[in-house]
């Protein structure tokens, strides 16, 4: 069994989906979306496609996972709606102090977060990405999403410029600036002393 007390290669009736599943993909669309409205409306959207396109669940993996890969496809749907209302990229006023932190490339620069490098243990990992996950929601939206989808959704820079309709340059520009939000957020959060790029490049 798993969090969700079912075991993941269990097939279930829809009936019982949102008893088995329900808390785990709310969970994931929360803290991708970032609000629970739209992570609720995200999570019963999946739902009613799987009920749509149950003849097309091959049973070679788990149930609980295709409907995960459909929610993700519904996390990407919401965010590009939701950008379509948010089209300034936010922020983007502010001063830019990402020579600062970043190289020419757009890499960390060495030192110039105090962040440590490597979590000590699973679950120092854990609480360093429960901090991210909360840093998200004090950068602008539009930052936000795009560090949600390169990072945390690992979509490549093309296909989120496609889904977002917005430009390579613009995707850039979105990302170093939520990378520089959340060094601000994450470092003064986190209590250590050294770099963590990996966890925000």
């Amino acid at each position: 069994m798993d969090e969700t007390g079912t075991t993941p290669d269990v097939t279930l009736e829809p009936s019982q989906w949102v008893e088995a599943y329900g808390d785990y993909l709310y969970r994931y669309a929360f803290s991708r979306l970032r609000d629970g409205n739209a992570a609720e409306e995200a999570v019963q959207e999946t739902f009613l496609a799987g009920i749509r396109f149950l003849d097309q669940f091959s049973g070679d993996g788990s149930q609980r996972a295709w409907l995960l890969g459909i929610l993700k496809r519904k996390i990407i749907d919401h965010v590009r709606q939701r950008m379509r209302y948010d089209r300034d990229g936010a922020g983007d006023t502010n001063p830019d102090f990402s020579g600062d932190l970043f190289d020419a490339k757009g890499f960390w620069k060495p030192g110039a977060a105090p962040w440590s490098n490597t979590p000590d243990s699973p679950l120092e990992a854990e609480e360093l990405w429960a901090i991210v996950r909360k840093c998200l929601e004090t950068i602008p939206k539009g930052q936000a999403d795009v560090f949600v989808l390169s990072v945390m959704e690992e979509l490549a820079g093309d296909d989120i410029c496609n889904e977002l309709e917005i430009t390579p340059s613009n995707l850039w520009v979105r990302l170093h600036r939520a990378r520089l939000g959340l060094a601000r957020c994450v470092g003064s959060k986190w209590a250590h002393s050294a770099e963590v790029s990996e966890y925000v490049e």
